[in-house]
């Protein structure tokens, strides 16, 4: 399985939704956010959040792709922005991480 930042890299989406949700993701807030997307109540970590959020993101680029009448391009940009901020909040706590020793 590949790790949640390559599976990010692969991830391709129409030129204009990720210029949005890269717009936006510049004032992205995991407090306010987060509850919003997952649920009020839940309190995961970056990584388990990130992995839910792209469950969820990929349920919403079927309907876009589908042409469904449910679908919401602004609900799409919500869940890439938080994609996005997350992702940027586990590559920093990657590199605070010190190097595993192999001793």
């Amino acid at each position: 399985m590949q790790d949640l930042l390559t599976q990010l890299s692969h991830l391709r989406r129409p030129r204009l939704l990720i210029r949005a949700a890269r717009i936006a993701s510049q004032d992205y807030r995991r407090a306010t956010r987060l509850p919003r997307l997952l649920g009020y109540g839940t309190n995961l970590k970056t990584g388990p959040a990130l992995m839910k959020l792209m469950s969820l993101e990929s349920a919403m680029n079927d309907k876009r792709e589908s042409g469904d009448a449910s679908y919401s391009i602004a609900a799409h940009v919500d869940l890439l922005t938080a994609i996005m901020g997350e992702s940027q909040l586990l590559k920093a706590q990657s590199a605070d991480r010190p190097a595993p020793r192999l001793t």
